[in-house]
């Protein structure tokens, strides 16, 4: 082989490396790591909310330990977070102005949702949800820990009292 067709080989050669590295998802030096927003757009449903109180002790948070969710972060900063417990007892009516006031109230307690806005911090990593509209009209924004592991999300949220809350999301399918 002449010397300008073994050139060409190494040329291609290191190319294919290169393009092979930078396919598979090569490593830190080749691909560039997703900001924390990107790794969060989507939709992703609940999967478990505990709550830890001060001493320690663990018990299932909103919705009980069969609670479902959803929340959408979409790319332009708008979220919606639904969660409610799916076992909650039936209405004895759907028109909202006839359901007696006591069954309106449990229903309130076991069902929660908000939208608004909302923005991702790659450097303390940490999302922070501002309400526009939410059932707890007394809490517009909430500040929460992340942690991103494939298609699993974890949030962690400080709560008043030294107590913190764990939502754990799978990416929704």
């Amino acid at each position: 082989m002449n010397h300008s067709k073994r050139g060409m080989v190494r040329v291609v050669s290191a190319i294919s490396v290169i393009m092979g590295l930078t396919l598979a998802g090569g490593t830190a030096g080749w691909a560039q790591q997703k900001s924390l927003k990107e790794q969060l757009v989507g939709a992703w449903t609940l999967v478990s909310i505990e709550v830890t109180s001060k001493d320690g002790a663990k018990r299932p948070g909103f919705g009980g330990p069969n609670a479902k969710g959803i929340l959408i972060l979409d790319a332009s900063g708008r979220y919606a977070q639904v969660t409610g417990n799916p076992d909650r007892p039936k209405l004895t009516t759907t028109v909202r102005s006839q359901i007696p006031a006591a069954e309106l109230g449990e229903a309130a307690r076991t069902f929660g949702a908000r939208f608004g806005a909302w923005s991702a911090n790659d450097a303390d990593k940490t999302l922070v949800l501002t309400s526009e509209l939410t059932m707890f009209r007394g809490r517009s924004e909430s500040k929460s820990s992340v942690n991103v592991t494939g298609n699993e999300l974890k949030l962690v949220e400080s709560r008043g009292g030294g107590s913190k809350t764990e939502f754990v999301y799978g990416r929704a399918r």
